[in-house]
């Protein structure tokens, strides 16, 4: 049969990426607590593509991924990346993965625990056997303003930011290390269960401890910097204002 793919293109430039998306896939992931943990991921995958071929051949991502392993480490993630080089005959191969991470959490006062779920993504590109790959994890946090307490004569507007990390690292670094470092960088942390004396606790800690975005941002690069494996990071946080009509955002990248 006629292989259209690799005939010529009547525009010759070519694309730097080209690929498959919103792919769904098992996934099992490093858990600290329980060694492995089942989970879900969406999949995007793709490849470069040089000016003389007309398109690329999308089955190939389908076939490798149906060959994977579904066990995500460096190892294996390399291994994929590979696979889809010499598949698709390409220079460079790009993945990633958006998957939820879940953890059992327990409120600070009453002890009672709750499944919390952390949106976390691996990504990586594979040019010439060097695998670049980057870890990221979004973690909810509370803050109260520092200044909306200074001024007020009862209370402060408090609200919900969300701390987003990437790193890369030299070695292996735990979904839970990072999630730790953002929880303990706002006000208060954030909860699945908390009952009234929990409440109670979580409200007084966070207004003895306000924090603007600012401050958050550079409380988790301080954590970051204290982390020996890692080599490159960015922090995004961003704060769902509750008294303006707009988001505040503070960001951090180690160059």
């Amino acid at each position: 049969m006629e292989d259209v793919q690799n005939g010529p293109s009547q525009v010759a430039m070519s694309i730097d990426r080209v690929g498959v998306r919103d792919l769904t896939l098992p996934l099992v992931v490093r858990d600290r607590a329980s060694k492995s943990q089942h989970t879900m991921a969406k999949v995007t995958l793709s490849v470069d593509l040089p000016a003389h071929f007309k398109g690329t051949h999308m089955s190939r991502f389908i076939e490798a991924l149906e060959d994977w392993s579904e066990e995500l480490d460096y190892k294996s993630f390399f291994n994929l990346l590979n696979d889809i080089l010499k598949r698709l005959e390409a220079k460079s191969a790009h993945a990633k993965l958006c998957f939820p991470y879940c953890l059992k959490k327990t409120s600070p006062v009453s002890g009672r625990k709750g499944f919390m779920s952390y949106d976390c993504s691996v990504e990586g590109e594979l040019i010439g056997g060097h695998l670049e790959f980057t870890l990221g994890v979004k973690v909810p946090v509370m803050t109260v303003c520092p200044c909306s307490k200074a001024i007020s004569d009862e209370g402060a507007h408090s609200q919900r930011a969300v701390i987003h990390i990437k790193t890369r690292s030299k070695g292996f670094v735990w979904i839970e290390d990072l999630i730790e470092i953002a929880e303990a960088s706002g006000s208060s942390q954030v909860y699945s269960l908390l009952k009234r004396e929990d409440e109670k606790y979580v409200t007084e800690d966070s207004f003895a401890n306000p924090t603007f975005v600012e401050d958050v941002v550079r409380n988790v690069a301080k954590g970051l910097e204290k982390q020996p494996k890692v080599i490159w990071y960015k922090v995004d946080v961003e704060s769902f204002e509750s008294i303006h009509n707009h988001c505040a955002f503070a960001s951090i990248e180690k160059k």
